[in-house]
């Protein structure tokens, strides 16, 4: 199976959820995608900070083009499932905040390796009144690789789309994170979980400000 790691790297490969509030507010999901997309691959191919593994400017990339508009409490909630509803609001706060450092250096780590691929999007089926929708694409390879398929989640919220979702190969992050989340509360609770997290946290933070070797 993927790793989590490697479905991340495949997603920012892609320049998937990234957007502008402009944009978000003037047009449709896909069309949105299409055309951000290539904005950010743009930006990871171009970048000779990126290119040469400058964490903190990935760092910023991340922070500034893609994360605003992830819903992370939505995103969070699902990955908790059951046990989020057994959470206190103190504990939800914390997981949430916890997880979204956590896909901000996974994200980080990944997106360096954005290279020659291409997106191809499949066309998408959408009614005005729709607040959820489902748009699909595949991940064009360089040298004839086998396309990989990456299809994600965005939900309307007043007039924007925020992303919840996304599945590469047929595995929703979602779910991934889900099993995962699942283990650790069963083993030392809802806590142990925010401490396992906050401590991933701690050492990849650290490793993100270690300067870059010429």
């Amino acid at each position: 199976m993927k790793t989590i790691k490697h479905i991340l790297s495949i997603i920012l490969s892609a320049g998937v959820m990234a957007f502008t509030t402009h944009a978000v507010a003037q047009e449709a999901p896909d069309a949105l995608v299409k055309r951000i997309s290539q904005e950010v691959l743009d930006i990871a191919k171009s970048d000779k900070e990126i290119q040469g593994g400058n964490q903190k400017r990935v760092l910023d990339l991340v922070e500034t083009k893609i994360l605003p508009y992830v819903d992370f409490q939505r995103m969070t909630a699902l990955a908790a499932g059951r046990f989020w509803r057994e959470a206190t609001p103190e504990q939800q706060k914390q997981l949430i905040k916890e997880f979204r450092s956590l896909l901000v250096y996974t994200y980080s780590g990944a997106i360096s390796q954005v290279k020659d691929q291409k997106v191809e999007f499949k066309p998408m089926r959408m009614d005005p009144a729709d607040t959820e929708v489902e748009v699909r694409s595949q991940v064009v390879q360089p040298r004839g690789g086998e396309p990989i398929s990456l299809n994600y989640r965005l939900e309307k919220a007043g007039s924007s789309w925020k992303i919840y979702d996304v599945n590469v190969l047929g595995a929703w992050l979602v779910e991934t994170y889900k099993g995962n989340f699942a283990a650790e509360i069963g083993k030392n609770g809802f806590d142990g979980l925010i401490k396992t997290l906050a401590e991933k946290n701690r050492t990849l933070g650290e490793r993100a400000v270690k300067p870059v070797k010429s």
